[in-house]
């Protein structure tokens, strides 16, 4: 499941670029980001070992007991596995994209899974969207991929590629990034409707596919669309063949021979002023320990 710490490290990965700096990794930034939001730890929590104190929350119960440095979670992390190229690409508005051909054996897999239960690749969407100052979400980029990602190399990758790439809108600049939100969908459990309303409004997101003239058409919409835009099951079949082209009249949705697939995926987002809290902290504290050095 998506997490704050992805959304994290995708705003690392952007601001990075724009200011032309060596950005952390994920499993830095998921180690910060811990660091940072953790709870004091409780005498149950202290009873059970841990054989790594990389997520160690400070320390506020065992004063012998001392949090990992900042120095050591910036330490190289081990060199991912990342395939050379990034395939199946889409952008969406508000998480539309459009996709062509049948669900292929990689997407269908919704996950690849460590042995310690860790999620390490999947397809995924990244979203960036603008924020108004009275609270109105616009869509300011959103591009993803149905193709399983390692998440450090795919998350970098998409948020960048989201940013800056999706032809529907200029490139993100510096001066924009106070108002961003961004949001990552990881996507899992594909598998084929029975129909095309069988899905569930807030739950599934839908994958279609059809021909009609003799052209072939394709689009999703990620779990979240229908419930935001109000819309019924219909609604959206008709909105999501719209997208990828159709332009038959809307009671004529059913005449088409329809290949539905549909999976699921909770979006997770995160402001800027959360973002930027938390980095001018890794910034305190690495010049606090270089201080103490």
């Amino acid at each position: 499941m998506a997490t704050q710490a992805h959304c994290a490290y995708c705003f690392e990965s952007l601001t990075a670029s724009l200011e032309k700096r060596p950005g952390l990794s994920l499993p830095q930034v998921e180690a910060l980001w811990n660091k940072y939001n953790a709870e004091p730890l409780t005498t149950e929590a202290l009873d059970t070992p841990d054989d790594s104190d990389l997520l160690s929350p400070p320390n506020a119960v065992d004063p012998s007991r001392k949090p990992a440095a900042i120095s050591r979670l910036l330490a190289p992390s081990p060199a991912t596995t990342s395939s050379s190229s990034v395939q199946s690409t889409s952008s969406t508005p508000s998480g539309i994209s459009e996709a062509s051909s049948a669900v292929s054996k990689s997407s269908s897999q919704s996950s690849i899974v460590s042995e310690q239960g860790s999620m390490e690749a999947s397809p995924l969407f990244v979203t960036w969207n603008t924020v108004t100052r009275s609270g109105e979400k616009r869509l300011r980029g959103c591009i993803g991929t149905f193709e399983a990602q390692e998440l450090d190399e795919g998350l970098k990758s998409y948020a960048l590629t989201s940013a800056f790439d999706d032809t529907r809108f200029n490139p993100i600049s510096s001066r924009e990034l106070p108002t961003l939100e961004c949001a990552v969908t990881l996507l899992t459990n594909f598998e084929p409707a029975s129909s095309p309303l069988d899905w569930s409004i807030g739950t599934h997101g839908l994958r279609i596919s059809f021909t009609h003239h003799n052209r072939r058409y394709g689009a999703t919409y990620l779990p979240d669309v229908a419930r935001e835009q109000g819309w019924t099951k219909e609604e959206t079949l008709v909105s999501l063949m719209r997208k990828a082209g159709w332009s038959g009249r809307k009671d004529d949705w059913k005449k088409v021979e329809l290949n539905v697939v549909r999976y699921q995926g909770k979006k997770v987002d995160l402001g800027y002023g959360e973002w930027k809290e938390w980095r001018d902290w890794v910034e305190e504290e690495i010049e606090d320990e270089e201080e103490e050095e």
